[in-house]
């Protein structure tokens, strides 16, 4: 598991060792770490000439030390700065640089453009993580002047970018290698703001985040092991939890088909259907072991392919099933057609899964908007709105897309991008809804769920055919032999 943290958490952090904060020695060691890497990289490819860009914050001090051992190191050391002076720690800093033999330039001269300009490396320690999107302007010329081959490293975080996530800045850093300070932040996982920060480095410089709470989570393969419910010898169909699926119809019939077949490749201790004859009988005769009609279950999985609105022989009848469901106390998953079903929070535990349209829709009709949110507003800021979402209803958010986001009203997003683009598929996300749907029947809770349902969908995804087209009925086919994978690589 990966976790990232708020800046408030890490200031928290690191008020909590005030004679290492106050001596300087946290700096120390954030200036130690960059120079090593730095120095690591430059000798790798062959680089000698390195420039840091300085601003008055403590980044810039950051820079400054790290800079000032890079040129005791042999390197032609360059630093520009917009003001040497702008804090005692900074001056400090300027003066350790210069000692060291490192040229020391201000402002937007000439000179220090040109310093830019040949740098083979570039430190960038504009703002740090007190800084607000976009660039300052005076940085904005420094940043320009950056040729498209210099090896940029960002110094905490890339400088205009927004720290705790959001949307990607275009007026900022784009770096090839970030290094971060005791633990990563949300612009270094968020996979809105991650491409601008390249390859990853996280430096222990003594913060304790034990008991702090993330901001930002990322399941990966080696958490299936710890979460997955495993069953035992002592386990029954019941124990393990049963599934009641409400999906398909006369017009989609399909998705009643994959959801279940999701649902028993997932490995549910049994899977209830309920639906018209048509999806019925191929559910019949595509997953034996489905088994038709109501009854007792321990969680449902409502509304992929579902028309609320369709006035076919049993469709009423799925639908006030559906609506039942909604009414009891048992967990709920909803998806497509589900999502039109909910008026307003529910007290049992309860798990949305629509993608940007589908919400934007739920958005525009709970908040009574006169005019429609539309898609393209969801897609390009989608936390927010996955987040709007989850606060209006009470519910746990999956918000489908190129990049999942999971989220509750507040807390933790947890994240995954690493499904392949192939899966932008018909019918790959009722396969989801099955496999997450009978983690809820297994009794885990809706964020646990969605985010390792989301995880091992991808996985499933690769394994159904690694580096091509993908058909979702061979996801959902590819489930179980996924955990298998999961489970046994980590033992």
């Amino acid at each position: 598991m990966i976790t990232g943290y708020s800046v408030e958490t890490i200031r928290r952090a690191e008020a909590a060792l005030p004679d290492l904060l106050e001596s300087g020695e946290l700096m120390s060691r954030a200036a130690k770490g960059v120079a090593r890497l730095t120095s690591g990289r430059m000798r790798d490819r062959g680089l000698r000439r390195v420039t840091g860009l300085v601003g008055p914050g403590n980044n810039g001090a950051d820079t400054l030390y790290a800079i000032a051992r890079l040129a005791r190191r042999g390197f032609d050391a360059t630093a520009v700065c917009v003001d040497p002076k702008s804090s005692p720690t900074v001056t400090a800093a300027a003066e350790q640089a210069r000692s060291r033999g490192v040229r020391i330039l201000t402002g937007e001269g000439a000179e220090a453009l040109t310093a830019i300009a040949r740098a083979e490396v570039v430190l960038d320690g504009i703002t740090g993580i007190g800084g607000r999107p976009g660039l300052p302007p005076f940085a904005r010329a420094w940043v320009d002047t950056i040729r498209d081959r210099t090896w940029v490293i960002a110094v905490d975080t890339p400088s205009g970018q927004p720290v705790e996530g959001g949307p990607m800045v275009a007026d900022a850093v784009f770096a090839d290698e970030t290094v971060t300070f005791g633990a990563p932040k949300g612009v270094h996982l968020l996979p809105s703001t991650e491409p601008t920060c390249g390859i990853l480095t996280v430096l222990d410089i003594g913060l304790d985040l034990t008991d702090a709470t993330p901001t930002v989570v990322r399941l990966t393969p080696d958490d299936v092991p710890t979460l997955w419910p495993v069953p035992t010898v002592e386990d029954d169909k019941y124990s393990r939890g049963v599934l009641g699926i409400i999906a398909g119809g006369e017009r989609y019939t399909g998705a009643a088909v994959l959801v279940t077949t999701a649902a028993v490749t997932a490995g549910a201790g049994m899977v209830r259907y309920v639906g018209p004859q048509a999806p019925t009988d191929l559910v019949r005769r595509a997953v034996p072991e489905a088994v038709p009609g109501v009854g007792r279950v321990q969680a449902w999985c409502i509304g992929s392919g579902l028309d609320p609105e369709a006035t076919g022989e049993g469709a009423a009848e799925q639908v006030a099933a559906a609506r039942e469901a909604l009414a009891s106390d048992l967990p709920v998953l909803l998806d497509a057609g589900g999502l039109d079903l909910l008026v307003g929070p529910r007290e049992a535990p309860t798990l949305l899964t629509p993608h940007a349209g589908e919400c934007a829709r739920m958005l525009t009709r709970l908040r009574g908007r006169t005019t429609d949110l539309t898609r393209a507003e969801v897609e390009g800021d989608p936390l927010a709105h996955a987040r709007t979402l989850a606060r209006l209803t009470g519910a746990t958010v999956l918000l489908k897309g190129a990049v999942t986001h999971v989220v509750d009203a507040d807390g933790p997003v947890h994240v995954h991008d690493d499904a392949p683009a192939w899966l932008a598929t018909a019918g790959s996300g009722d396969a989801l809804a099955g496999l997450v749907g009978t983690l809820l029947a297994a009794g885990l809770d809706p964020m646990t769920a969605a985010s390792l349902g989301a995880l091992v969908h991808g996985q499933a995804a690769q394994d159904a055919n690694p580096g091509g087209p993908v058909r979702a009925l061979d996801v959902a086919h590819a489930i179980g032999s996924g955990i298998a994978t999961l489970l046994r690589e980590a033992d």
